[in-house]
């Protein structure tokens, strides 16, 4: 039987009668798609014509101008609808289906229109293909229209379109589309057209700069109050005949200057003034406003001191302030003027003063954020300034952007400047001083410094000063004096005082004993906090000096010349001075200063009577325990670096700085054989230049390596001793280098958690390593191993690095020990066996170890980091 055409057609589109929208939409998008790649020229060329009729540009061009360009956008216009008619192409049905087909995994529309090739006969062959068809069938109803992508970028890489676009965009909001399809004429610029059409006005209001408000036009405020700050400066300008539009104005001074023509023909008239106080605007006329003027009063900015002025340990004035306005601060500064009636009037203060100007400081000022509300600090330096250290008056003061001031209370202090504590110094800034409130104490000044080089012997660090001085003497004593010498010898002065204060004693003894007397001076004068922790500073790196040298002397005396024995007196260590010194500090601190003193006092007769004995094995100085304590340095900077990375791995990147004071444990922690005060002078350890506990802006891999180059360094230096220990030191100490180089791989790659484990075996390794190095040392020297060098024989006292050396104590006639002065009585050798120090340490390592571990149950891991947080 023959089957029609029309029945055949259906039989065809039967199955892609459920797609017939999808397809049709698919299709138009591909006609817009085409369209858009082909008249994109054309389309963009009609923006920017409907762009320049929006803004009125045939009105601006003459008329031989305007026909050029009209007869070149037609002729522009002619030639992009050719060019996209060349280009443009009719999608046809069949390319739609494809693209559409393309969207659906295994293309099923494409299916549908299969035959059966073989097997048409066959009905099990029939039934499986009819199955196929209804799988596909059932398939393709899942198919949507595809979006045109008419990818324009390729097409127009300089983005053309879209200069034209934004030009049509801005066209539409600020220009006059309308105006396009007006016959009527279009409104042109002020003048005798603007005249013609009748009266009208614009009005601007610019507040100050500094408030940091906007601008506003007032022809587009809605409703009649405008709210602006104090000083808003007010613009009108009038269109039309002059007095055409009545103007009356309430808000200005009454000096406001009256309407001023812009000598356009005289049709445009204009009026500024600035807002003062509230009240109306109003406009008459046709297009005329009544505006309410609210002006907001700005308030004069306010400051204060925070506190009373703190004197830095440089001698610096340090005082804090709270500065407010309702905008912002734009400067501000701080005048000193001395307090007459507070000064005591004795010795050179009885004369009456040289008129000064007082000192002014500028105030520091926020770089960024807000100005309207801040608390910043003053830090300036007077120290040599004559009022310093004497009563002045301070007051702040702050402008604010319309010029109006603040100023604070007066606050009475006593100006903060450097003060000298060595006897002879401070003598000679006193003259000084003198000199500087009155030339009057000239001649007074010159019999102090007559009197003070009496007898110069032993008295001054250079030979020179005595004859200095006396020449300064000298130019005292002459008629006239000129401010210019008297400045001059007052500098002079200053730079004396400062070498006999800082830098006047080479002998190690007598530095120490100058560092004694100067903290002790300080107490007694009532000293700030800071000036006592940089002299408690000094003393002990004072004291650190003396002990070396006793150690460096008792090297090079001969043995025989030594007392013999050992166990005469009582021993101190150097962690026991160190004990000593903390217990002193904090006796200041807590404002106990009596107590304080007596304990220096305790101190000082102590360090005189301190003497050194040279013991059989001299390990006190020796390269090997040298190469020990650099060896504890290094441990103690990979503990620090330990606990860096722990503290990443638990905080995550870029959260660092909460566990400051967890950053500083590793300072505190000691190496295996290593003493508290050891691995602290100048080029040991890794500290120098590796770091050290300062990360300088590096990463922690860096660090890492530098410690690793570090220990390599060390390696060398090390001494070679034989036997099973030495070799074992040695592979001990290759495993903590390797170790350092996998956790620093490991930093690299972010893997925190490797490199945990890593530093932990390297500082294993370097703890097993020094522990076999100091036997293989106490092994040549003749120990047992285990035992500290030379502990068999007479002790060596005074170890300069404050280690395993001990240093002598007196005791008093009944042969009882005096004590230590942080602790009485004898508590020698209270702690036997294990080191409890180093087996804390293991344990803190353990534990940080198994909390980094993820895989452990949550429970335990809350435990260990209570533990963590705890200790």
């Amino acid at each position: 039987m023959r089957q029609s055409p029309d029945s055949k057609d259906t039989r065809n589109r039967g199955p892609l009668a459920a797609l017939a929208r999808p397809i049709a939409l698919t299709r138009a998008g591909m006609v817009v798609e085409r369209g858009l790649r082909a008249f994109w020229p054309l389309l963009s060329l009609c923006a920017l014509i409907f762009t320049g009729l929006a803004f009125g540009l045939p009105d601006a061009l003459s008329g031989g101008v305007l026909s050029v360009l009209a007869v070149g956008m037609v002729l522009a216009l002619l030639g992009a609808l050719w060019f996209g008619l060349r280009r443009f192409r009719w999608p046809t049905r069949a390319e739609a289906i494809r693209r559409l087909d393309a969207t659906l995994p295994g293309r099923p529309i494409a299916a549908l229109g299969d035959r059966i090739a073989l097997g048409q006969e066959d009905a099990a062959s029939a039934a499986l293909w009819r199955a196929h068809l209804r799988r596909m069938a059932e398939a393709s109803k899942s198919a949507r229209a595809v979006a045109p992508d008419p990818d324009l970028a390729r097409h127009d890489p300089y983005a053309l379109r879209l200069v034209a676009l934004t030009a049509a965009a801005v066209a539409l909001i600020f220009g006059a589309p309308l105006a396009i399809f007006d016959a009527a004429p279009r409104p042109g610029a002020p003048g005798t057209a603007t005249a013609a059409m009748g009266p009208s006005w614009e009005g601007w209001a610019e507040p100050p700069r500094y408030t940091g408000k906007p601008g506003l036009y007032l022809n587009k405020v809605e409703g009649g109050q405008v709210t602006v700050p104090e000083g808003t400066r007010f613009a009108f300008r009038f269109y039309g005949a002059p007095g055409s539009v009545p103007f009356t104005e309430s808000v200005s001074s009454p000096a406001a200057p009256p309407l001023e023509s812009t000598g356009e023909a005289s049709t445009v008239e204009r009026r500024d003034f600035e807002a003062v106080r509230s009240g109306r605007i109003t406009i008459s006329g046709p297009a005329g406003r009544d505006f309410e003027i609210v002006v907001l009063n700005d308030e004069a900015p306010s400051v204060e001191l925070v506190g009373l002025a703190e004197r830095r340990a440089d001698g610096k004035l340090a005082q804090p302030f709270h500065a407010r306005d309702d905008h912002a601060v734009v400067s501000g500064e701080a005048h000193v003027s001395l307090d007459l009636a507070a000064v005591p009037r004795r010795y050179g203060l009885t004369v009456e003063p040289e008129p000064r100007p007082d000192l002014v400081f500028d105030l520091p000022m926020p770089i960024s954020g807000s100005r309207a509300d801040f608390i910043d600090q003053l830090v300036e330096d007077a120290e040599q300034h004559p009022w310093a250290n004497l009563p002045v008056k301070l007051t702040l003061s702050v402008e604010d952007g319309r010029g109006q001031t603040g100023m604070s209370e007066p606050e009475t202090l006593e100006l903060p400047g450097r003060r000298f504590f060595d006897r002879r110094a401070a003598a000679l800034i006193e003259v000084r001083r003198d000199l500087l409130w009155s030339r009057e104490n000239a001649g007074t000044s010159a019999e102090i410094l007559r009197a003070i080089t009496n007898r110069p012997e032993n008295f001054f660090p250079k030979p020179d000063m005595p004859m200095t001085l006396r020449l300064a003497a000298l130019r005292l004593e002459q008629p006239d004096l000129t401010p210019e010498t008297r400045d001059e010898i007052a500098g002079m002065l200053w730079d004396m005082a400062e070498l006999l204060e800082d830098g006047g004693v080479s002998d190690a003894l007598a530095a120490m004993q100058q560092a004694q007397q100067r903290l002790s001076e300080a107490i007694r004068n009532g000293a700030s906090k800071d000036e006592i922790d940089k002299l408690m500073r000094e003393l002990k790196e004072a004291t650190d000096n003396y002990l070396r040298a006793l150690a460096e002397q008792a090297e090079q005396q001969d043995q025989t010349d030594q007392p013999s024995g050992g166990g005469q007196g009582q021993q101190i260590t150097g962690d026991q001075i160190q004990q000593m010194m903390d217990e002193i500090q904090r006796l200041m601190e807590e404002g106990r200063m009596a107590e304080a003193q007596e304990l220096l006092d305790q101190l000082a007769r102590l360090m005189e009577n301190l003497r050194v004995q040279q013991g059989q094995g001299g390990e006190g100085g020796g390269p090997g325990q040298q190469a020990m304590r650099d060896l504890g340095e290094t441990l103690r900077e990979q503990q620090r670096l330990s606990d860096e990375a722990f503290r990443e791995l638990q905080q995550g990147p870029g959260q660092q700085g909460e566990g400051q004071q967890e950053g500083q444990q590793g300072e505190g922690q000691q190496g295996e054989g290593q003493q508290p005060g050891q691995g602290q002078q100048p080029g040991q350890g890794p500290g120098q230049g590796q770091g050290g506990g300062q990360p300088g802006g590096q990463s922690l891999a860096d660090r890492q390596n530098a410690l690793r180059q570090e220990l390599d360094r060390q390696r060398g230096l090390l001494p070679r001793p034989g036997g099973e220990a030495g070799e074992s030191a040695q592979r001990n100490l290759e495993d903590a280098g390797r170790a350092m180089e996998g956790a620093e791989q490991a930093l690299r790659n972010g893997d925190n958690g490797a490199a945990l484990d890593r530093q932990a075996d390297a500082i294993e390794a370097l703890r097993e390593g020094m522990r076999d190095m100091r036997d293989a040392l106490a092994q040549e020297q003749g120990s047992q191993p285990g035992q500290q060098p030379g502990a068999e024989g007479n002790q060596r006292l005074g170890d300069a690095t404050g280690g395993r050396g001990a240093r002598e104590m007196p005791r008093d006639p009944l042969g009882r020990a005096t004590g230590d002065g942080a602790h009485a009585g004898s508590d020698n050798d209270m702690l036997q066996g294990e080191d409890v120090n180093r087996r804390a340490r293991d344990l803190l390592d353990e534990i940080r170890r198994r909390s980094a571990e993820r895989l452990r149950p949550e429970a335990e891991l809350d435990y260990l980091r209570r533990l963590l947080d705890q200790f």
